[in-house]
């Protein structure tokens, strides 16, 4: 650490910090909305990104006087596009028009990074066996290219079979992998999640996910995102409701334990079909928190300060030194130095590091080794020992994975303020309020906590608000 020397101070008024807030509250980290292009007594799901708006299906009306029904009376899905009319705004949707509108499901569906390829989930069986009530029609992957409103050029999937469904896909951003969800023999349970790699512009054999990703309930609507991270769709115990949305990564060659999204994206209703924007600070998900399955908007509410101060740590530590005795070093004395903590120290020139701040009367006094005659108080200077003004954080700078430990904000020192929030980023996409908060990590990594902290304006004042950051090292457990 650096030295101060003894002649420069700064003098700085403490002022014990109001304490607010003493135990973490969990922040909601999302805002949601009903999508205006929903129509009630219709169903509105799977809601898909693209350059001027949102791709989705519905089991609406194609208009007024036409409805899409099944053989046996079922309403039918299609895709459709509600394009942006501006930035909070959707065009009436249009519906995309195949071969295969009048009389099969269309959807769910994914589009690839070219903005042309569509993969859609519908039917397999098209002959006079789909009209027979007895029969049990399974689903299949379709590919198809977009021109303008239309499917054309559509092409069925590898892996489709009659005798199971395989269906709701999501191709990578690179395009070398598809996600699917089958109820395929040889699964763990109702619905399985499954990938094939494109391999010499061939599919290669579906790949379970395995069982930290698939359980005894049904996987569904995997959304691979441009992070890596895959989303998806579960009714296993531990949720929410029936349908939850969690999220996986690959690490190491194998899958991580699922998370499940927090509150309000997932509620006790089903919620399901789950996309992004490559930030994830906006997106899309479906739900029957109304009844009907509507296409839901989110937003994060998360606060990330592009700019903040990296955390200084306090120096209490200075050099004291008499400039006679360096000047002549030769003369015959002793220099006895007494540093008003009930610390001593000898020599021309000594360091000494205070326990903590406060205000501190430093004297020297000078023996004279030939005569023996003590100089008392030669010299004696007021030292103020003081903080620096910043918000701090107190936390270790290594812990293991899923170690629990605190963090706290006491040692904030910023006089003047009447600090109201306390509010913490921890790096990871989870969030914290309160002056001490409990935190433990996941995975190892190197993360990059945030302390933000704000004062509330008083009448003709301005709000203000401080950030600090702290790096803290996560390493995995042995």
């Amino acid at each position: 650490m650096g030295k101060r020397v003894f002649y420069i101070i700064t003098i700085f008024l403490l002022i014990q910090l109001v304490p607010l807030q003493t135990r973490a509250q969990q922040p909601s980290v999302y805002e949601v909305k009903r999508m205006p292009f929903n129509i009630n007594g219709f169903n509105n799901i799977s809601p898909v990104i693209v350059k001027d708006g949102i791709l989705f299906c519905s089991d609406r009306r194609f208009s007024g006087f036409e409805d899409r029904t099944s053989f046996d009376g079922h309403r039918l899905y299609n895709i459709y596009l509600a394009e942006r009319k501006d930035s909070t705004g959707f065009n009436k949707p249009v519906a995309l028009k195949s071969e295969r509108s009048n009389k099969f499901n269309n959807g769910p569906l994914c589009l690839a990074s070219d903005g042309k390829t569509v993969y859609f989930t519908s039917e397999v069986e098209t002959g006079k066996m789909a009209d027979n009530k007895k029969f049990r029609n399974h689903s299949g992957i379709f590919i198809a290219e977009l021109s303008g409103t239309d499917l054309v050029s559509i092409r069925p999937f590898k892996y489709n079979d009659p005798q199971y469904d395989v269906g709701q896909p999501s191709i990578s951003k690179d395009g070398k992998y598809i996600f699917f969800a089958s109820d395929m023999p040889g699964g763990n349970g109702g619905s399985d999640l499954y990938y094939c790699e494109l391999i010499n512009d061939d599919w290669s054999a579906p790949v379970n996910l395995g069982p930290k990703v698939n359980s005894s309930g049904a996987e569904n609507y995997p959304y691979m995102h441009p992070s890596g991270r895959l989303y998806f769709t579960s009714d296993r115990p531990g949720g929410f409701g029936k349908l939850d949305v969690y999220y996986t990564s690959l690490s190491n060659g194998s899958w991580d334990d699922p998370v499940l999204l927090p509150e309000p994206i997932n509620s006790s209703a089903d919620d399901f079909a789950f996309v992004a924007e490559p930030d994830l600070q906006k997106g899309y998900f479906s739900s029957n928190r109304r009844r009907e399955d509507d296409i839901y908007e989110f937003t994060s509410t998360i606060i990330r300060k592009a700019k903040c101060d990296t955390l200084a740590e306090n120096n209490y530590c200075y050099r004291f030194f008499e400039e006679n005795a360096i000047k002549y070093d030769t003369m015959p004395f002793r220099y006895e130095w007494k540093f008003g903590d009930g610390n001593k120290g000898t020599g021309p020139v000594v360091e000494h590091c205070f326990d903590s701040p406060g205000t501190y009367t430093v004297q020297l006094d000078v023996v004279n080794l030939i005569t023996k005659q003590v100089t008392y108080n030669e010299k004696s200077e007021t030292v103020i020992v003081t903080e620096i003004e910043q918000p701090y954080i107190s936390a270790p700078d290594r812990i293991g994975t899923n170690q629990n430990i605190t963090l706290s904000a006491d040692s904030t020192n910023l006089p003047g303020w009447k600090i109201s929030r306390y509010y913490w980023n921890f790096g990871d996409e989870t969030v914290a309020v309160g002056k001490e908060v409990p935190k433990s990590y996941r995975k190892p990594g190197t993360y990059n906590i945030q302390l933000i902290v704000f004062v509330e304006p008083e009448p003709g004042a301005i709000a203000r608000e401080a950030c600090v950051s702290k790096n803290i090292i996560v390493l995995p457990k042995p």
